[in-house]
Parts: C-alpha cells; structure tokens; sequence
C-alpha cells in the first residue's frame, strides 16, 4: 500500500531530526573528545554523519524517499517526481524536523535548547564550495536513481563523507541543515549572517545537475522519482 502523505511527512520529519541528531550530536562528542585537534574532532563528526545518512536512507526511503533536504525535494519536483502541492509540506516537514534534531542533540549533551551559533562560514570560496557540495550530491542522486537504485544509499553517504574533506565549507549541501545549524552554537554551527549565501548556493548548485543530467540522461529524469 502507498504511504499517505502524513505517513511520508512523518518520515521526513523524524528522518530529517535524526540527521541533524547525528550531525551536532557528532560534533560535540567529536569536540569533547579530541582533544583540541580539529582534523581528529572533524573526522569522527564525518564517519557518523556518514553512517546515520546511509541507515536512515535505508530506514526512510520507500516511505518518502528520504529527501530530508529542500534542494532534493525541489529538483525532484521540477522533473515531476514529486507533485508540486505536496513541497510546501515537504519542506516544513524537513526543516521543523531539522530544527528539533538539533534540539535533540543539545538535550542530550546538557546545553540550552537553542544558541545562535558564533562559527563564521563566510566568502566566495566557501560559497562556491556550497555550490559544488551540492551539485555533485544531486549529481549522485540523478547518476544512481535509475541504474542501480540500490545503491542510492551508500553513494549518497559515501559521497558526503568525502564532501565534508574536499569542499572548505565541510559540505553542508542542504538549506534545512544549514538554517538548523545557525541554532547550535557548537562544532557543527554557522553564523546566521552565514546561511543566506548558503541556501543560495546550494539551490543553484541542486537546479545545475538537474538539468545537467535532463540533458545527459533524459529518460532517467523522466521515469524516475528521486529515492534518496
């Protein structure tokens, strides 16, 4: 039976919480543990990322196609697998689920329930690195969806994985995670001044690969929905 559009909000909401769980909870575990070295703290805020990315795809992904990200549900929708009266809900779904897994983690580490992150992520190269962040997870999502749907999970967190290494911005790639991050003043944050130039980046960076690959892979993008 098709899941009911509350069943795949529902999905995305919790799917979209437990990301960011994942993603500040990491990093301020990564934090207290290393010791103030940075590359050790980032690398183990990585592999977790990494991992809860793959297991909730799995978990989440024949409900609502695990998007847990406006940029996916937005190209998604532009090619028709996703009618467009069914965004708005996405999107609010991704980003209240966003916002509360970062509640989450600071509940489970002792700290206030929110803070206004201090962590500066400004400049062109770091703009640009959001671009490319996200162009190449939809890159990714469009080159696997079709060919070997199975494998969907696994490059997608493989892929942010290294993301978080060859990119200068550590490859946020997903406005809902951005806008939640500028409310965790920790490892994981960025400065709310910061997230404009962002989403901005990585919405142009999501549009570029779609219609890169319409044009690369037309019938992919005809048939196929995106299942993240």
């Amino acid at each position: 039976m098709k899941p009911t559009l509350m069943q795949r909000l529902a999905a995305e909401f919790i799917g979209t919480l437990l990301l960011l769980a994942a993603v500040v909870g990491s990093g301020i575990m990564a934090e207290r543990l290393a010791g103030g070295n940075v590359a050790l703290a980032l690398l183990a805020n990585t592999i977790a990322t990494g991992a809860a990315l793959v297991a909730l795809i799995l978990a989440f992904g024949s409900i609502s196609g695990a998007h847990f990200n406006p940029a996916v549900t937005l190209a998604d929708a532009y090619v028709g697998g996703i009618s467009w009266r069914y965004v708005p809900a996405y999107l609010f779904a991704q980003v209240a689920g966003a916002c509360s897994g970062v509640a989450a983690a600071h509940l489970m580490f002792g700290l206030t329930l929110f803070s206004s992150s201090t962590h500066a992520r400004s400049g062109a190269a770091q703009v640009f690195s959001e671009f490319i962040a996200t162009f190449g997870l939809m890159a990714v999502i469009w080159g696997c969806a079709r060919s070997q749907p199975n494998a969907v999970p696994y490059a997608v967190g493989t892929y942010i994985t290294a993301a978080y290494w060859f990119t200068a911005s550590t490859s946020f790639a997903n406005p809902a995670v951005t806008l939640a991050r500028s409310l965790s003043n920790t490892f994981a944050g960025i400065r709310p001044a910061d997230i404009l130039c962002f989403i901005a980046a990585q919405l142009v960076g999501a549009f570029a690969a779609t219609v890169l690959f319409q044009w690369l892979m037309p019938a992919l993008i005809k048939e196929q929905a995106v299942v993240l």
